[in-house]
Protein backbone atom coordinates (compact mmCIF):
# COMPACT_ATOMS: atom_id res chain seq x y z
CA UNK A 1 0.00 0.00 0.00
CA UNK A 2 2.90 2.29 0.59
CA UNK A 3 4.38 1.37 -2.68
CA UNK A 4 0.84 2.60 -4.07
CA UNK A 5 1.22 5.74 -2.02
CA UNK A 6 3.94 6.97 -2.98
CA UNK A 7 3.06 6.20 -6.77
CA UNK A 8 -0.46 8.09 -6.74
CA UNK A 9 2.07 11.26 -5.06
CA UNK A 10 4.51 10.73 -7.78
CA UNK A 11 1.70 10.81 -10.73
CA UNK A 12 -0.18 13.75 -8.96
CA UNK A 13 3.26 15.95 -8.97
CA UNK A 14 3.79 15.35 -13.06
CA UNK A 15 0.22 16.20 -13.58
CA UNK A 16 0.14 19.28 -11.33
CA UNK A 17 3.06 20.96 -13.58
CA UNK A 18 0.68 20.41 -16.42
CA UNK A 19 -2.18 22.24 -14.74
CA UNK A 20 -0.14 24.60 -13.61
CA UNK A 21 0.40 25.95 -17.44
CA UNK A 22 -3.82 26.36 -17.58
CA UNK A 23 -4.18 27.31 -13.06
CA UNK A 24 -3.11 30.34 -11.87
CA UNK A 25 -3.11 28.39 -8.24
CA UNK A 26 -1.82 25.58 -9.29
CA UNK A 27 1.06 27.34 -10.95
CA UNK A 28 2.40 29.23 -7.35
CA UNK A 29 1.79 25.36 -5.80
CA UNK A 30 4.63 24.08 -8.47
CA UNK A 31 6.81 26.84 -8.41
CA UNK A 32 6.77 27.65 -5.41
CA UNK A 33 8.40 24.08 -4.60
CA UNK A 34 11.12 25.12 -7.20
CA UNK A 35 13.75 27.09 -4.88
CA UNK A 36 12.59 25.22 -1.17
CA UNK A 37 15.61 23.43 -0.52
CA UNK A 38 17.71 25.82 -1.95
CA UNK A 39 16.14 28.36 0.23
CA UNK A 40 16.68 25.54 3.63
CA UNK A 41 20.16 25.19 2.51
CA UNK A 42 20.72 29.26 2.67
CA UNK A 43 18.96 30.08 5.77
CA UNK A 44 19.46 26.78 8.08
CA UNK A 45 23.20 25.94 9.06
CA UNK A 46 24.09 22.69 10.42
CA UNK A 47 24.25 23.90 13.63
CA UNK A 48 21.19 25.78 13.68
CA UNK A 49 18.81 24.13 16.25
CA UNK A 50 14.88 23.88 14.69
CA UNK A 51 11.50 23.23 15.28
CA UNK A 52 9.10 22.42 12.23
CA UNK A 53 5.59 23.64 12.59
CA UNK A 54 3.71 22.44 9.25
CA UNK A 55 0.01 24.07 8.59
CA UNK A 56 -2.30 22.73 5.47
CA UNK A 57 -3.32 26.12 4.20
CA UNK A 58 -3.89 29.85 6.16
CA UNK A 59 -6.85 28.35 8.65
CA UNK A 60 -4.60 25.80 10.11
CA UNK A 61 -1.51 28.50 10.83
CA UNK A 62 -3.61 30.61 12.26
CA UNK A 63 -5.21 28.14 14.67
CA UNK A 64 -1.38 26.80 15.41
CA UNK A 65 -0.03 30.76 15.79
CA UNK A 66 -0.61 30.80 19.76
CA UNK A 67 1.58 27.16 20.11
CA UNK A 68 3.96 28.91 17.89
CA UNK A 69 4.73 31.97 19.65
CA UNK A 70 5.09 29.84 22.85
CA UNK A 71 7.25 27.67 21.84
CA UNK A 72 9.20 30.40 20.25
CA UNK A 73 9.43 31.97 23.67
CA UNK A 74 10.29 28.96 25.28
CA UNK A 75 12.98 28.41 22.83
CA UNK A 76 14.45 31.24 21.74
CA UNK A 77 17.71 30.14 20.25
CA UNK A 78 15.83 27.60 17.97
CA UNK A 79 14.88 29.03 14.70
CA UNK A 80 11.23 28.07 13.56
CA UNK A 81 10.78 26.51 10.36
CA UNK A 82 7.50 27.10 9.17
CA UNK A 83 5.62 24.79 6.05
CA UNK A 84 2.59 25.49 4.15
CA UNK A 85 0.73 22.76 1.09
CA UNK A 86 -1.48 25.40 0.29
CA UNK A 87 -0.88 28.31 -2.00
CA UNK A 88 -3.42 30.22 0.23
CA UNK A 89 -1.60 29.83 3.14
CA UNK A 90 1.93 30.63 2.10
CA UNK A 91 0.85 33.38 -0.39
CA UNK A 92 -1.22 34.89 2.48
CA UNK A 93 1.59 34.61 5.37
CA UNK A 94 4.51 34.25 3.64
CA UNK A 95 6.41 37.42 5.14
CA UNK A 96 4.53 36.64 8.94
CA UNK A 97 7.49 37.61 11.55
CA UNK A 98 7.26 34.81 14.00
CA UNK A 99 8.87 32.26 11.77
CA UNK A 100 12.68 32.31 10.94
CA UNK A 101 11.72 30.53 7.67
CA UNK A 102 8.29 30.14 5.98
CA UNK A 103 8.18 28.05 3.02
CA UNK A 104 5.92 25.26 1.11
CA UNK A 105 5.95 21.81 2.00
CA UNK A 106 7.74 19.41 -0.76
CA UNK A 107 5.41 16.83 -2.33
CA UNK A 108 5.53 13.88 -0.25
CA UNK A 109 7.73 11.36 -2.05
CA UNK A 110 10.67 9.33 0.06
CA UNK A 111 13.89 12.06 -1.40
CA UNK A 112 11.95 15.16 -0.41
CA UNK A 113 11.10 14.08 2.96
CA UNK A 114 14.70 12.23 3.19
CA UNK A 115 16.47 15.96 1.83
CA UNK A 116 13.49 17.80 3.95
CA UNK A 117 14.81 16.37 7.19
CA UNK A 118 18.11 16.31 6.66
CA UNK A 119 18.40 19.81 6.10
CA UNK A 120 15.95 21.16 8.82
CA UNK A 121 16.68 18.37 11.53
CA UNK A 122 14.34 19.56 13.91
CA UNK A 123 14.50 18.88 17.63
CA UNK A 124 11.01 18.98 17.56
CA UNK A 125 8.07 19.03 15.18
CA UNK A 126 4.57 19.92 15.00
CA UNK A 127 1.30 19.13 12.55
CA UNK A 128 -1.36 21.61 12.62
CA UNK A 129 -4.95 20.02 13.06
CA UNK A 130 -4.38 17.28 10.11
CA UNK A 131 -2.23 16.53 6.85
CA UNK A 132 -0.46 13.37 7.92
CA UNK A 133 2.34 12.65 4.84
CA UNK A 134 3.01 9.56 5.47
CA UNK A 135 6.87 9.58 4.05
CA UNK A 136 7.56 12.54 6.51
CA UNK A 137 6.09 10.99 9.56
CA UNK A 138 8.11 8.04 8.74
CA UNK A 139 11.40 9.98 8.41
CA UNK A 140 10.53 11.51 11.60
CA UNK A 141 9.74 8.32 13.63
CA UNK A 142 12.86 6.75 12.26
CA UNK A 143 15.35 9.96 13.32
CA UNK A 144 12.96 9.74 17.02
CA UNK A 145 12.18 13.34 16.58
CA UNK A 146 9.08 14.32 18.85
CA UNK A 147 6.29 15.03 16.79
CA UNK A 148 3.06 16.25 18.06
CA UNK A 149 -0.56 16.60 16.44
CA UNK A 150 -2.03 19.64 17.81
CA UNK A 151 -6.03 20.28 17.85
CA UNK A 152 -6.12 17.30 15.98
CA UNK A 153 -9.87 16.17 14.80
CA UNK A 154 -10.62 12.71 13.66
CA UNK A 155 -13.49 11.78 12.01
CA UNK A 156 -14.99 8.01 10.70
CA UNK A 157 -14.37 8.55 7.16
CA UNK A 158 -10.78 9.10 7.49
CA UNK A 159 -8.44 6.01 6.61
CA UNK A 160 -7.25 5.08 9.86
CA UNK A 161 -10.97 4.08 10.73
CA UNK A 162 -11.02 1.97 7.43
CA UNK A 163 -10.54 -1.68 7.11
CA UNK A 164 -7.78 -0.76 4.40
CA UNK A 165 -6.39 2.07 6.60
CA UNK A 166 -3.49 -0.36 7.86
CA UNK A 167 -0.87 1.64 6.90
CA UNK A 168 -1.73 4.92 7.23
CA UNK A 169 -2.57 3.62 11.23
CA UNK A 170 0.77 2.51 11.42
CA UNK A 171 2.12 6.30 10.23
CA UNK A 172 0.06 7.31 13.14
CA UNK A 173 2.95 5.98 15.65
CA UNK A 174 5.41 8.85 14.55
CA UNK A 175 3.02 10.86 16.91
CA UNK A 176 4.77 11.08 20.48
CA UNK A 177 1.12 13.28 21.90
CA UNK A 178 -2.50 13.43 19.87
CA UNK A 179 -3.43 16.77 21.46
CA UNK A 180 -7.31 16.77 20.27
CA UNK A 181 -10.19 19.44 20.22
CA UNK A 182 -13.07 16.65 21.83
CA UNK A 183 -13.30 13.87 23.51
CA UNK A 184 -15.14 11.65 20.20
CA UNK A 185 -11.42 12.30 18.36
CA UNK A 186 -9.59 10.99 21.48
CA UNK A 187 -12.39 7.80 21.61
CA UNK A 188 -11.54 7.32 18.28
CA UNK A 189 -7.81 7.51 18.31
CA UNK A 190 -7.91 5.32 21.47
CA UNK A 191 -9.86 2.75 19.72
CA UNK A 192 -7.49 1.85 17.24
CA UNK A 193 -4.60 1.04 19.33
CA UNK A 194 -3.01 4.69 20.27
CA UNK A 195 -3.57 5.89 24.26
CA UNK A 196 -1.17 8.69 24.07
CA UNK A 197 -3.89 11.02 23.18
CA UNK A 198 -4.78 14.11 25.40
CA UNK A 199 -7.86 16.23 24.80
CA UNK A 200 -6.49 19.75 25.01
CA UNK A 201 -9.50 21.97 22.84
CA UNK A 202 -8.90 23.93 19.98
CA UNK A 203 -6.00 26.95 19.95
CA UNK A 204 -7.93 28.93 18.15
CA UNK A 205 -10.27 29.94 21.07
CA UNK A 206 -6.48 31.41 22.17
CA UNK A 207 -5.94 32.70 19.09
CA UNK A 208 -8.93 35.09 19.06
CA UNK A 209 -8.95 35.19 22.61
CA UNK A 210 -5.22 37.59 21.68
CA UNK A 211 -7.20 39.47 19.82
CA UNK A 212 -9.45 41.33 22.90
CA UNK A 213 -5.48 42.73 24.12
CA UNK A 214 -4.02 44.88 21.03
CA UNK A 215 -5.19 47.70 19.42
CA UNK A 216 -8.24 47.02 17.16
CA UNK A 217 -9.28 50.91 16.44
CA UNK A 218 -9.85 51.90 12.74
CA UNK A 219 -10.52 55.05 12.86
CA UNK A 220 -12.82 55.45 9.20
CA UNK A 221 -14.71 52.33 10.98
CA UNK A 222 -15.34 55.13 13.38
CA UNK A 223 -16.09 58.20 11.39
CA UNK A 224 -18.38 55.60 9.43
CA UNK A 225 -19.77 54.23 12.16
CA UNK A 226 -20.98 57.62 13.94
CA UNK A 227 -22.08 55.69 17.36
CA UNK A 228 -25.12 54.42 14.94
CA UNK A 229 -26.03 50.15 15.09
CA UNK A 230 -23.73 48.34 12.82
CA UNK A 231 -24.10 45.18 10.96
CA UNK A 232 -20.82 43.79 9.92
CA UNK A 233 -20.90 41.23 6.98
CA UNK A 234 -18.09 39.42 7.36
CA UNK A 235 -16.86 36.72 4.51
CA UNK A 236 -20.15 37.13 2.16
CA UNK A 237 -20.84 35.15 -1.16
CA UNK A 238 -23.21 35.76 -3.37
CA UNK A 239 -26.09 33.95 -1.89
CA UNK A 240 -25.21 35.95 1.11
CA UNK A 241 -25.69 39.01 -0.53
CA UNK A 242 -28.66 38.94 -2.34
CA UNK A 243 -30.76 38.34 1.03
CA UNK A 244 -28.52 40.76 2.68
CA UNK A 245 -29.07 43.49 -0.03
CA UNK A 246 -32.74 42.79 0.18
CA UNK A 247 -32.38 43.64 3.72
CA UNK A 248 -30.58 46.39 3.51
CA UNK A 249 -32.43 48.59 0.86
CA UNK A 250 -35.23 48.34 3.29
CA UNK A 251 -33.77 48.90 6.72
CA UNK A 252 -33.76 51.80 8.95
CA UNK A 253 -32.11 54.90 7.68
CA UNK A 254 -29.89 54.99 10.85
CA UNK A 255 -28.84 51.47 10.78
CA UNK A 256 -25.03 51.20 9.28
CA UNK A 257 -23.66 48.28 7.14
CA UNK A 258 -20.07 47.39 6.62
CA UNK A 259 -19.26 44.47 4.00
CA UNK A 260 -15.92 42.66 3.77
CA UNK A 261 -17.14 40.39 0.92
CA UNK A 262 -14.67 36.99 0.87
CA UNK A 263 -13.99 37.40 -3.20
CA UNK A 264 -12.83 41.09 -3.29
CA UNK A 265 -12.75 40.60 -7.61
CA UNK A 266 -13.94 44.46 -8.88
CA UNK A 267 -16.98 42.16 -11.36
CA UNK A 268 -18.16 40.89 -7.93
CA UNK A 269 -17.78 44.16 -6.23
CA UNK A 270 -19.78 46.08 -8.68
CA UNK A 271 -22.10 43.46 -8.91
CA UNK A 272 -22.91 43.75 -5.04
CA UNK A 273 -22.99 47.56 -4.98
CA UNK A 274 -25.19 47.41 -7.94
CA UNK A 275 -27.74 45.29 -5.80
CA UNK A 276 -27.81 47.94 -2.77
CA UNK A 277 -30.27 51.18 -3.29
CA UNK A 278 -28.76 52.94 -0.28
CA UNK A 279 -25.58 55.31 0.05
CA UNK A 280 -22.54 53.14 -0.94
CA UNK A 281 -18.99 53.91 -0.45
CA UNK A 282 -15.70 51.61 -1.37
CA UNK A 283 -12.85 51.45 1.08
CA UNK A 284 -10.65 51.78 -2.10
CA UNK A 285 -12.49 55.42 -2.58
CA UNK A 286 -12.71 56.54 1.03
CA UNK A 287 -10.18 59.29 0.65
CA UNK A 288 -11.30 62.72 1.63
CA UNK A 289 -14.90 61.65 2.08
CA UNK A 290 -16.82 62.22 4.89
CA UNK A 291 -17.69 58.82 5.86
CA UNK A 292 -20.46 59.61 7.97
CA UNK A 293 -22.89 60.09 5.21
CA UNK A 294 -23.02 56.91 3.77
CA UNK A 295 -25.01 53.97 4.75
CA UNK A 296 -22.88 51.20 3.75
CA UNK A 297 -19.72 50.53 3.99
CA UNK A 298 -17.45 48.14 1.07
CA UNK A 299 -14.19 46.72 2.27
CA UNK A 300 -12.65 45.88 -1.04
CA UNK A 301 -9.29 44.99 0.22
CA UNK A 302 -8.39 42.29 2.99
CA UNK A 303 -6.92 42.20 6.45
CA UNK A 304 -9.12 44.14 7.60
CA UNK A 305 -12.31 42.21 8.61
CA UNK A 306 -10.59 41.20 12.09
CA UNK A 307 -10.84 44.92 13.90
CA UNK A 308 -13.67 45.29 11.82
CA UNK A 309 -15.71 43.01 14.00
CA UNK A 310 -14.77 45.20 17.25
CA UNK A 311 -17.04 48.15 15.97
CA UNK A 312 -20.13 45.64 15.50
CA UNK A 313 -23.73 45.37 16.99
CA UNK A 314 -24.41 42.42 14.95
CA UNK A 315 -22.18 40.19 12.48
CA UNK A 316 -23.71 38.14 10.15
CA UNK A 317 -20.51 35.63 8.86
CA UNK A 318 -21.16 34.36 5.07
CA UNK A 319 -20.80 30.89 3.33
CA UNK A 320 -23.62 29.46 5.33
CA UNK A 321 -25.79 28.96 1.73
CA UNK A 322 -22.41 27.13 0.00
CA UNK A 323 -19.98 24.53 0.08
CA UNK A 324 -18.13 23.54 2.83
CA UNK A 325 -19.77 26.10 4.71
CA UNK A 326 -19.65 29.00 7.02
CA UNK A 327 -16.55 31.18 7.68
CA UNK A 328 -14.92 32.32 10.83
CA UNK A 329 -17.26 32.79 13.72
CA UNK A 330 -15.33 32.88 16.52
CA UNK A 331 -13.38 36.18 16.00
CA UNK A 332 -16.88 37.91 16.01
CA UNK A 333 -17.81 35.95 19.35
CA UNK A 334 -14.63 36.93 20.98
CA UNK A 335 -16.15 41.03 20.76
CA UNK A 336 -19.41 39.37 22.18
CA UNK A 337 -21.46 40.09 18.75
CA UNK A 338 -24.56 38.35 17.90
CA UNK A 339 -23.77 36.44 15.35
CA UNK A 340 -25.92 34.84 12.34
CA UNK A 341 -25.40 32.40 9.65
CA UNK A 342 -26.72 30.37 6.76
CA UNK A 343 -28.07 26.79 7.20
CA UNK A 344 -24.74 25.00 6.15
CA UNK A 345 -22.97 24.86 8.98
CA UNK A 346 -22.89 21.33 10.25
CA UNK A 347 -19.51 20.54 9.62
CA UNK A 348 -17.93 23.74 12.40
CA UNK A 349 -17.87 21.76 15.54
CA UNK A 350 -17.80 25.34 17.16
CA UNK A 351 -20.94 26.38 15.03
CA UNK A 352 -22.48 23.68 16.07
CA UNK A 353 -22.20 24.09 19.65
CA UNK A 354 -22.86 27.74 19.57
CA UNK A 355 -25.97 27.45 17.69
CA UNK A 356 -26.84 25.04 20.62
CA UNK A 357 -26.02 27.81 22.85
CA UNK A 358 -28.54 30.05 20.75
CA UNK A 359 -25.77 32.15 20.90
CA UNK A 360 -25.23 32.12 16.77
CA UNK A 361 -29.10 32.31 15.18
CA UNK A 362 -29.45 30.65 11.84
CA UNK A 363 -31.84 31.67 9.08
CA UNK A 364 -32.94 29.84 5.49
CA UNK A 365 -34.10 33.12 3.89
CA UNK A 366 -34.80 36.90 3.46
CA UNK A 367 -37.95 36.33 5.83
CA UNK A 368 -36.03 35.00 8.53
CA UNK A 369 -33.22 36.77 7.98
CA UNK A 370 -35.41 40.03 8.48
CA UNK A 371 -37.42 38.93 11.61
CA UNK A 372 -33.58 37.91 13.15
CA UNK A 373 -31.95 41.28 12.66
CA UNK A 374 -35.26 43.26 13.49
CA UNK A 375 -35.10 41.67 16.55
CA UNK A 376 -31.08 41.79 17.75
CA UNK A 377 -31.90 45.32 16.80
CA UNK A 378 -34.86 46.58 18.40
CA UNK A 379 -35.00 44.29 21.45
CA UNK A 380 -31.71 44.97 23.68
CA UNK A 381 -32.49 42.59 25.91
CA UNK A 382 -32.51 39.71 23.14
CA UNK A 383 -29.50 41.61 21.83
CA UNK A 384 -27.28 41.59 25.13
CA UNK A 385 -28.33 37.73 25.89
CA UNK A 386 -27.14 36.85 22.59
CA UNK A 387 -23.95 39.19 22.68
CA UNK A 388 -23.07 37.42 26.62
CA UNK A 389 -23.52 34.13 25.08
CA UNK A 390 -20.93 34.41 22.37
CA UNK A 391 -18.33 36.39 25.08
CA UNK A 392 -18.73 33.47 27.25
CA UNK A 393 -18.66 30.64 24.32
CA UNK A 394 -14.84 31.97 24.21
CA UNK A 395 -13.86 32.76 27.60
CA UNK A 396 -15.09 29.10 28.17
CA UNK A 397 -13.30 27.42 26.09
CA UNK A 398 -9.95 29.20 25.91
CA UNK A 399 -6.39 27.47 27.52
CA UNK A 400 -5.38 24.91 24.61
CA UNK A 401 -1.87 26.19 24.37
CA UNK A 402 -1.25 25.86 27.78
CA UNK A 403 -2.46 22.41 28.14
CA UNK A 404 -0.07 21.60 24.91
CA UNK A 405 3.11 23.71 26.37
CA UNK A 406 2.88 22.10 29.95
CA UNK A 407 3.36 18.39 28.23
CA UNK A 408 6.35 19.80 25.35
CA UNK A 409 9.35 18.98 26.45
Amino acid sequence: MLFLYNLVISIAGFFLKIIALFNAKIKLFTEGRKNVFAILEEKIKPSDKTIWFHSASLGEYEQGLPVIEKVKEKYPSHKIIVTFFSPSGYEVRKNNTVADVTIYLPLDTKKNAKKFLKLTHPELAFFIKYEFWLNYLKELETSKTPTYLISGIFRDNQMFFKWYGGFYRKALKAFTYFFVQNESSKQKIENIGFHNVIVSGDTRFDRVNAILERDNRLDFIENFKNNSPTIVIGSSWPKDEALLAEYINQAPEDVKFIIAPHNIKTDQINSLRSQISKSTVLFSEKKDLDLSRFNVFIIDTIGLLTKIYSYGTIAYVGGGFGNPGIHNILEPATFGIPIVIGPNYSNFAEATQLVALEGCMVISNSNELKQTLDRLLTDTTFLKEKSQICKAYIQDNKGATNTIMNIVS
